[in-house]
């Protein structure tokens, strides 16, 4: 999330981000922790060799992430790290295919989601894309590397060790007038000044429990009119809402 969205958190920010941390466009989750469960899902997208927005792996060599990862990438630029706390280390693979959805758009935001092929298959279990959209009321969590305060100039250095953050889907009208009920879930969290920020874009936002998560959402944008990334509700893609486009390409 940037502060036009707070949480194009990832591509769009990048030249600020690379300029001031020598890391990538999306920045890390504000309030959150070190990350207490195994998610051997969670990627590192890395564009010429930084840190550049959060991924899910939903196939042995197919991730899903925010469309907004997409913009301005080229698939030689992109490698990735898979299944570790820490961002330099896990599987590693090269990206040979970006695509993102075909009704994707950056102002104003519509389907923001894509997905990218891998080079090889890499040794981590994917995440089980969850079926049914989650309605208000229901406990998740985002993860997440990056900054972990609003001023960069503050904390440069994004943390090498994954960070999360327990949230919960909100009703609709907690989130702002471009937020769209159809795909996308708003969401917030119940720590005060906590949220996704720049760098977390793409990110996973899961439900369930350690071993038994299913994927939900990504991490898409702010979801109000207030310049500071920790405050207010954020708006997450609803993978969900998307999983027959991303079963029929990645079935490819």
């Amino acid at each position: 999330m940037n502060k036009r969205g707070k949480a194009v958190l990832g591509a769009m920010a990048g030249a600020v981000t690379l300029t001031v941390a020598m890391a990538s466009p999306a920045s890390a989750i504000i309030g959150g922790h070190d990350a207490t469960s195994p998610y051997p899902f969670m990627v590192s997208i890395q564009k010429d060799g930084h840190h550049y927005c959060g991924a899910s792996l939903i196939k042995r060599d197919w991730i899903v992430t925010a469309g907004h990862c997409t913009v301005n990438v080229k698939p030689q630029q992109l490698t990735v790290r898979v299944g570790n706390h820490d961002r330099t280390k896990g599987a590693e693979a090269k990206v040979v295919k970006v695509i993102a959805h075909p009704g994707f758009s950056y102002e104003p935001f519509r389907n923001d989601v894509a997905v990218m092929k891998l080079d090889h298959p890499v040794d981590a279990k994917p995440v089980e894309l969850a079926t049914k959209t989650a309605p208000a009321g229901t406990d998740t969590r985002i993860l997440g590397w990056g900054m972990t305060c609003e001023d960069g100039s503050e904390c440069p250095n994004p943390p090498i060790r994954l960070q999360e953050l327990d949230t919960k889907i909100v009703p609709d009208g907690r989130c702002s007038e471009n937020f769209n009920p159809a795909n996308e879930l708003c969401t917030d969290s119940p720590t005060k000044n906590a949220q996704a920020c720049v760098l977390d874009s793409g990110g996973p936002q899961i439900e369930g429990r350690p071993g038994r998560w299913e994927l939900i959402g990504a991490t898409s944008r702010d979801g109000d009119a207030d310049p500071e990334c920790a405050t207010g509700p954020g708006i997450y893609t609803d993978l969900t809402a998307h999983r027959a486009w991303i079963e029929r390409v990645t079935a490819k």
